[in-house]
């Protein structure tokens, strides 16, 4: 709560009064974009920035080159991210992806909000949400529908009223930053690495969002995928419904924006991947078991959606591509 040289200054002035260094930013890529880019140089030797976010004045138009949270310690405060106005109340979190151009409001004496910067390039948006749908494609659509036709996401915002967990975690990572003990870069960072799974374990998708009635046909095929996989065909839909195949195929497929088959197959390779890294079902055993009947195009799309033979997702091997005798043989 205690004001700040700068907070004094911006008090006195109601002007913003920039405390960020020059050599923190990317010239070349500000003029390029036309906006104030921060660059990683603000990190120096650190993974993770936490700062108190400067009161007393808005905070104008920026964009930066990694991660950043803004969480609402107390008070509240409104941003715009994107051109999008977002308003935080006290313990809601923002998560802004890398590249997201935002601003802040005005921000009054009893107004904290805490930046966590953060600076992991194998982490960004798409991930989170990949993470999150990895066990259903319906989740995948129900995201992507819900942010719009453009599919890059920008910002996620997780919310005050169930997030505890969330909330708790960057508490901890504050009070590390600031009393500066022992071993707190370390904790930071596993702390980091939890806050991120949870992160991912909390972000909800509304499903209440009025549907266009081809859009209600849709999710309730993707259901049908997500819960019948192994033998599910768009013959048995359109019988079961009671709409000709073409039109289901046709619908499908300018709703969700793939093929029917498309879709299937790859909530098979998903449901592979689970049985894979879960349990030790013979390879063979899983193809069969996923509704999958030739091995070549099992073993042809699973190393085209996962960069691994399926042996290798076993051994948890992510780069590069292995081969188990087991995938030689059958590849």
């Amino acid at each position: 709560m205690k004001p700040t040289e700068l907070e004094k200054k911006q008090l006195k002035s109601l002007e913003f009064h920039n405390d960020m260094p020059i050599d923190a930013y990317d010239t070349a890529l500000s003029q390029k974009e036309q906006t104030p880019i921060i660059s990683d140089a603000l990190f120096k030797n650190k993974n993770i920035y936490v700062s108190k976010h400067n009161r007393y004045a808005p905070y104008p138009t920026h964009s930066h080159t990694f991660l950043e949270i803004n969480y609402m310690l107390r008070g509240s405060c409104d941003e715009v991210v994107e051109g999008q106005k977002v308003h935080l109340e006290q313990g809601d979190v923002l998560l802004l992806d890398v590249g997201s151009k935002h601003s802040v409001g005005y921000l009054g004496t009893n107004d904290l909000l805490i930046n966590v910067l953060f600076r992991d390039k194998e982490i960004n948006l798409d991930l989170l949400s990949d993470l999150r749908s990895s066990k259903s494609v319906l989740y995948e659509f129900l995201l992507n529908r819900r942010i719009g036709d453009d599919s890059k996401i920008h910002f996620l915002i997780f919310g005050h009223e169930d997030e505890k967990e969330v909330q708790e975690t960057l508490d901890r990572i504050i009070e590390e930053y600031f009393l500066e003990r022992d071993f707190s870069d370390t904790i930071i960072s596993s702390y980091l690495s939890i806050l991120i799974a949870q992160l991912v374990r909390n972000y909800k998708v509304d499903m209440n969002k009025p549907m266009s009635k081809p859009q209600q046909i849709a999710v309730q095929m993707l259901k049908e995928i997500n819960t019948n996989y192994q033998d599910i065909s768009l013959e048995k839909l359109a019988a079961k419904y009671d709409y000709n195949r073409n039109y289901l195929s046709n619908l499908f497929k300018k709703e969700v924006g793939d093929t029917f088959s498309n879709v299937l197959t790859k909530q098979r390779l998903i449901n592979a991947n689970i049985l894979l890294t879960s349990t030790t079902l013979p390879v063979a055993k899983i193809i069969t078991k996923v509704g999958i009947k030739n091995r070549t195009f099992f073993y042809k799309k699973y190393i085209s959606y996962y960069k691994v033979a399926p042996g290798s997702s076993r051994k948890k091997v992510s780069s590069p591509v292995e081969f188990t005798q087991e995938d030689r043989h059958n590849h």
